[in-house]
């Protein structure tokens, strides 16, 4: 059984994902309270852990590629590293091209979820850092498969999406997102083509939300203007 999913996001009212292309504040409004909130209501969840993607997780992780010489040949199952209680940090990255340095982002456990194609050498220097590992498939794209078996591993019940659209958008393809908790800033982006909270990477003509619907389950306020929305997904029955 795989846990349950929030993807947790902040947009523009235009639903871009950056914020330096926003517009700025209104007069009197403090870009400093409009950026606490995203941590706040993340912190309220009080999820077991967080999921981004490759990209976002290198911009985190801030680690350095190291050469490991003479790497021994394992075998591609789950390495669990010593998690201590902390909550973790999951980064699907199928190619292997994160690097920590220590089993930790922010204080939470370094979970990789790869792709079984990822070399000896890059296993090697995850062990060495302390942190865990999993495979989702042969191409990394299994994601069930991979929520299930970190749902086995490390006993968690609720993990926050945090990711960037594509990861998102592969998620809702495959029905693992079980509520959209989404923070819509009062500013606009405005380009065609600015990544969305959800960018699925598919066939022309697919609808990765197909058999899905949202219900409406809370609606704030918060200082400054941020509308904080909450949505349960609901699936059609097969």
């Amino acid at each position: 059984m795989r846990p349950h999913i929030i993807c947790h996001m902040g947009t523009s009212i235009d639903g871009r994902l950056h914020p330096s292309r926003f517009t700025v504040p209104a007069k009197g409004i403090s870009p400093d309270v409009l950026r606490g909130h995203y941590e706040r209501v993340h912190d309220q969840f009080d999820a077991d852990g967080w999921i981004v993607g490759r990209v976002t997780m290198c911009e985190m992780a801030k680690g350095t590629e190291r050469t490991i010489k003479d790497a021994p040949k394992v075998e591609r199952k789950a390495h669990v590293g010593t998690r201590n209680g902390r909550k973790l940090a999951i980064a699907i990255d199928p190619k292997g091209r994160a690097h920590y340095g220590k089993d930790n982002v922010g204080g939470d456990h370094v979970v990789a979820v790869l792709g079984e194609g990822v070399s000896d050498a890059y296993l090697a220097e995850l062990r060495e850092d302390g942190a865990s590992y999993l495979f989702a498939g042969s191409k990394g794209d299994d994601l069930p498969r991979a929520m299930e078996e970190i749902a086995a591993l490390f006993s968690v019940k609720t993990l926050l999406l945090e990711g960037g659209g594509g990861i998102n958008g592969a998620f809702l393809k495959r029905g693992l997102i079980d509520e959209f908790s989404t923070l819509i800033r009062p500013a606009v982006d405005g380009v065609a083509g600015s990544q969305c909270i959800v960018d699925y990477h598919g066939p022309e003509g697919d609808r990765p939300g197909a058999g899905q619907s949202l219900r409406l389950t809370h609606c704030d306020v918060l200082e400054g203007g941020m509308v904080w929305l909450r949505h349960a997904v609901e699936r059609a029955p097969d």
